[in-house]
């Protein structure tokens, strides 16, 4: 039954080797803090740039490890079976089906909505006016990210069906190719690719998408881990929301720091693209789980999701001091 996507497909896998890592966090759990990240993956590589986790989390008598993925269908095996203690940010459809596979992960902390950071390009030239236009056309979207929901979101809104367009699943740098070389007739992506493609093609936008999809971003950790070192990850969600603070506040120098580590990307798209990201780290409430509720409804409408899901039955970590 997780035939539907390659996430559910990887979940389910990790599900038959077995979730048993209670053991093995516990023997960690005053020695080491894992955290698995990505090139795109902002506030953590700010913090593993300015070294000040490893300062907080020394004067505890813990080691920190930095882990890169490539993407966060590995990152988020890599959680599952306990190769890392924490992710970093992810979209808010990437918990969604960790929890509809079965995953024993906790949320952690959130970052506050961000609905600009994510739209539906078209050529400047392009023929569409509306979003009823897509009905027939070619779009590239990228399968269970944040941009397949806001896809299904901006149809829907049109009275449309997702059967009713062709997409076109992509990752974002083959979904860019395809744009540039007008292959598909729109694409549907988040920063930073939206604010580069912006600034270095000819584009615009398709309506206004900024209601349909709230876009929090999630940090997630495993379950086990979450109940045997709350004083750890206290320090760290300190540091995230400090981290977010110091981003919004010297938005041009944050831009420098990340240019490089984003494969030299100008730092004025860089700063472009944080601008539209809230960084507003706080912690997860199960009142704010709506949002999650309403993609896996999404989701398992058109039939990516395994199961249905109650997007409240989940861990949720909070400080016990809170």
């Amino acid at each position: 039954m997780f035939r539907f996507t390659p996430l559910s497909r990887l979940l389910a896998a990790t599900l038959l080797v077995g979730l048993g890592v209670s053991h093995s966090h516990a023997v960690q759990a005053d020695q080491s803090l894992r955290i698995g990240y990505q090139k795109s993956s902002t506030l953590i590589t700010l913090l593993k740039t300015q070294g000040s986790l490893e300062q907080q989390l020394a004067k505890q008598g813990v080691t920190l490890s930095w882990h890169e993925f490539a993407s966060g269908q590995p990152l988020l095996e890599a959680l599952n079976l306990g190769n890392v203690d924490l992710s970093a940010d992810v979209a808010d459809t990437v918990p969604v089906f960790a929890q509809a596979a079965g995953a024993k992960l906790s949320y952690f902390a959130q970052e506050a909505p961000s609905p600009a950071a994510q739209a539906i390009l078209l050529h400047q030239d392009s023929p569409l006016k509306s979003l009823a236009d897509l009905k027939g056309k070619t779009v590239a979207v990228t399968k269970a990210a944040g941009s397949h929901y806001l896809l299904i979101a901006a149809l829907s809104k049109a009275g449309l069906k997702f059967s009713d367009i062709q997409p076109a699943y992509l990752t974002p740098a083959d979904g860019r190719a395809a744009f540039e070389n007008r292959k598909v007739d729109a694409w549907v992506t988040w920063e930073p690719f939206l604010s580069s493609a912006q600034r270095q093609l000819s584009t615009r936008t398709l309506g206004n998408t900024k209601e349909l999809a709230q876009y929090q971003r999630y940090y997630l950790t495993g379950t086990a881990f979450a109940k045997a070192n709350p004083k750890l990850l206290e320090t760290l969600f300190n540091e995230l929301v400090k981290t977010g603070d110091w981003l919004r506040a010297h938005p041009q120098e944050a831009a420098k720091i990340l240019s490089p580590l984003w494969g030299n990307l100008d730092p004025a798209i860089v700063e472009q693209a944080n601008s539209r990201r809230s960084y507003q780290v706080r912690l997860v409430k199960p009142e704010s789980l709506k949002e999650q509720q309403k993609i896996a409804d999404a989701f398992f409408a058109e039939g990516v999701l395994p199961k249905q899901i109650n997007a409240a039955d989940v861990d949720i970590w909070q400080p016990k001091a809170r």
